[in-house]
């Protein structure tokens, strides 16, 4: 990590923001607890036990791995259904394949994200490639669910992958931070990623005592989630650290600062910054469904489980399994 770099970050554009950025302070920094997803590969919940009023309009994240997976071990998840919001796949190290039941599928890579619309829904895999079961290897990534408004949740479902050679990629005015621009706006530089709900998300990397003040929509909340080293965030330089998100209160600016020493086997501090318009209307959430209602999540389940939302391809020989949790 990172998989999306640039050796002299100095010749790219350099953002900052302005003198009079009303800074955001630091609501509360939460540590993420560790499990296990899909098939067993091991995540780590970035979004565990904060109030959803901090969150809207993200749901959830998971950091997937980082593991260094022996032969035989990569895992992914079985077939499952979506519907109502979108899936937002980033690798950063390693490979996995998609396949869906619309016939849509594809392979992101180091530094690709794959943005999955799920709408009125849809039944999906996530693997990785034979190839790299057998012979193992390094595997790291972040999935986000966003939410999509209530006029959106019935649309067709849809698909963007954003290669990593395509992201805008940014510093700050003394070179010690990349920022990756995945998707939304960033001081008028605009990343790939399309969104219903208007977000940004950005990977950044910040080089041991570099420090970046970022404008910020007022319109936006504000979260950062670690995915390696350590550091602190906001003007009061809130420590924070490996599996921890701080949550940004209101104001025009957030600061995010990488400590002096890092770990030997993280040299630098990797950080993802979102923000979203909220969406604030009510929310059911149970499993693979994000709905407005209950009767709606009533409806989702019912849908799936009389085969509305697809079927399985027969190639795979398989049988539909339930809701992945």
């Amino acid at each position: 990590m990172p998989a999306v770099t640039v050796e002299n970050p100095l010749t790219l554009p350099r953002v900052t923001a302005p003198a009079d950025a009303v800074a955001r302070p630091v609501l509360a920094v939460t540590t993420a607890p560790s499990g296990f997803e899909g098939e067993g590969f091991p995540v780590r919940r970035a979004f565990a036990g904060i109030n959803y009023r901090h969150l809207d309009p993200f749901i959830m994240m998971d950091q997937m791995g980082e593991v260094e997976y022996q032969p035989g071990e990569p895992k992914g998840t079985p077939w499952h259904p979506h519907r109502g919001f979108e899936t937002v796949t980033y690798i950063i190290d390693g490979i996995f394949d998609h396949q869906d039941s619309n016939g849509g599928g594809g392979t992101i890579t180091n530094g690709d994200t794959q943005w999955m619309t799920a709408g009125a829904g849809l039944l999906h895999i996530e693997a990785p490639p034979e190839h790299l079961v057998m012979s193992g290897g390094l595997f790291h990534g972040l999935q986000l669910w966003v939410n999509l408004p209530a006029k959106d949740k019935m649309m067709p479902p849809r698909y963007q992958d954003i290669r990593g050679g395509s992201v805008q990629l940014l510093t700050s005015p003394d070179g010690g931070a990349l920022l990756r621009v995945i998707a939304g706006e960033l001081d008028g530089h605009q990343g790939p990623g399309a969104t219903h709900t208007p977000i940004t998300m950005i990977h950044a990397t910040l080089a041991p005592g570099a420090e970046i003040t970022l404008p910020w929509r007022e319109d936006f909340n504000g979260l950062a989630y670690v995915m390696a080293g350590k550091g602190a965030v906001g003007a009061e330089r809130r420590p924070i650290h490996l599996g921890q998100t701080a949550v940004f209160g209101a104001g025009s600016s957030l600061t995010v600062r990488a400590d002096e020493q890092q770990d030997s086997n993280t040299p630098d501090l990797e950080i993802v910054l979102l923000g979203g318009q909220p969406i604030r209307e009510p929310m059911a959430h149970y499993g693979p469904f994000v709905m407005n209602t209950r009767d709606e999540l009533q409806q989702a389940f019912e849908d799936f489980q009389k085969g509305r939302l697809g079927t399985i391809p027969a190639v795979h020989g398989m049988t539909e399994s339930g809701p992945k949790g």
